[in-house]
């Protein structure tokens, strides 16, 4: 197999921040990036405000991280001159409003830049990746805009098996990067492949090096899943505290973004599972919530932002991300989760409607609230009706319309808490209905 180097224009940038910038002003890539987002915003399928790439398609988000008073998103992208993967790149100040920078990660001597994952040291970022052809590759940056970088040896650090090899005990895969007690370990993706049953599930292989250019493998690194489902695999693993506990966020190909919490056993370097579940309901595509890119917010918490399939077809442009969220840790294990960022710059036009009785069985239309991107902020009383339903992004003629659902009493009852704990309830959104073009995929409710 010939590798080349990537067709894509690449520069090196100055040192500083005013520097990099007046650079990037008068930078070729720049212009052709910016004139693409011109003229892919004409598509009245471009998102408003979550972040797409400005050129061609994207994929899975890597490397979120907090560097210098910025965040800055690095996501699988596909440059159209080469569409071998490559790391694009964007930065922000509020996690909202995103600017695009040079694509950031080039392919050589791997083939292509898969997935992988961030960490933010004092004095450097640090990426961690797969790269096709060659195993897992490391690469740091340490400017203000994290537009130079260097990969460390020059080859892979975990490297693939050869030809004639014996096959490894670890897959190499989706990788991602913590420090502990001066020791850094790197986690790999993949599945058990002799499981008791004898069928694939997930599993993540755990690395250690003190220099992160040779590493010793050391396990697997993940006990008592009892959540993850036969067919689920671990890719793009992103492991942070959270809390007084850990957080492993990951993604299944047949599931789409999920997570497992527990206990982080530094002594046996050893993640206990202790609760699990889903960032995505069904399967990973159409529309679905895909894989995650997550970083510690440095109070307890984690910002963690996904990629979305899409659900009809696109031109020239595919996948979008979600607007990131904050991740906490409540009570019983359970995971909180609300949007981050600066929300509030986006909002005009309000409107208030109070104490709204609602007859059962009949449509009450808010009057002079129209538009297909709206923040509602909403408080019902169900009292004792079964069901609840906002229908949103209507045709006048109501034959396209968006259904939220709110079955009271219909959901799981939780034993594990008491033989008598009451049923839940639950919130489904329903797309079947959203639109009567025929290129449209919706989800299953």
């Amino acid at each position: 197999m010939s590798i080349q180097p990537s067709l894509v224009p690449q520069c090196t940038f100055p040192d500083t921040l005013k520097e990099q910038q007046a650079a990037l002003a008068c930078n070729p890539l720049m212009a052709r990036l910016n004139k693409s987002r011109a003229k892919l915003a004409a598509d009245p399928h471009r998102p408003i405000y979550h972040y797409v790439n400005p050129e061609a398609s994207l994929n899975d988000p890597n490397g979120l991280c907090f560097w210098q008073g910025r965040w800055h998103l690095f996501y699988q992208a596909y440059p159209p001159e080469d569409t071998r993967q490559h790391w694009g790149h964007a930065v922000s100040n509020d996690l909202i409003h995103w600017e695009d920078l040079p694509y950031a990660i080039y392919p050589f001597p791997e083939d292509k830049c898969f997935s992988g994952s961030a960490l933010a040291e004092d004095d450097r970022v640090i990426a961690i990746y797969h790269g096709i052809a060659a195993g897992t590759m490391v690469a740091t940056s340490s400017d203000p805009l994290l537009l130079n970088w260097d990969k460390l040896t020059g080859q892979a650090v975990i490297p693939h098996a050869k030809p004639g090899e014996p096959p490894l005990p670890y897959n190499i895969f989706d990788p991602c990067i913590w420090k502990h007690d001066g020791i850094y370990y790197a986690l790999t993706a993949g599945m058990h492949h002799n499981a008791p049953s004898g069928k694939k599930t997930r599993a993540n292989f755990l690395h250690r090096s003190t220099h992160l250019t040779t590493w010793e493998y050391l396990h697997p690194f993940v006990e008592n899943d009892l959540y993850s489902r036969v067919g689920d695999d671990g890719a793009c693993p992103y492991f942070w505290p959270i809390g007084d506990r850990h957080i492993l966020l990951h993604f299944s190909h047949m599931n789409g973004g999920k997570y497992l919490l527990g206990d982080y056993d530094t002594n046996r370097q050893k993640f206990v599972v202790t609760q699990g579940g889903d960032f995505n309901f069904g399967p990973y595509a159409p529309g679905g919530v895909h894989a995650p890119s997550a970083c510690p917010d440095g109070t307890g918490g984690v910002i963690a932002i996904f990629n979305m399939n899409p659900g009809k077809p696109t031109q020239g442009w595919n996948q979008i991300m979600t607007l990131p969220r904050r991740l906490t840790l409540l009570e019983h294990d359970q995971l909180g989760m609300e949007p981050a960022g600066d929300l509030a710059s986006l909002r005009s036009d309000h409107r208030h409607f109070g104490d709204l009785a609602l007859p059962a069985n009949e449509d009450v239309p808010l009057r002079g609230v129209q538009g297909n991107a709206l923040e509602i902020d909403a408080t019902f009383a169900p009292g004792g009706a079964p069901l609840l339903e906002l229908d949103v992004l209507c045709s006048p003629d109501g034959e396209e319309r968006t259904r939220i659902l709110f079955y009271r009493d219909r959901g799981y009852r939780n034993r594990e808490f008491g033989h008598n704990e009451p049923q839940g309830s639950l919130l489904s959104i329903d797309t079947s209905c959203s639109s009567l073009h025929p290129d449209i995929s919706p989800r299953a409710p």
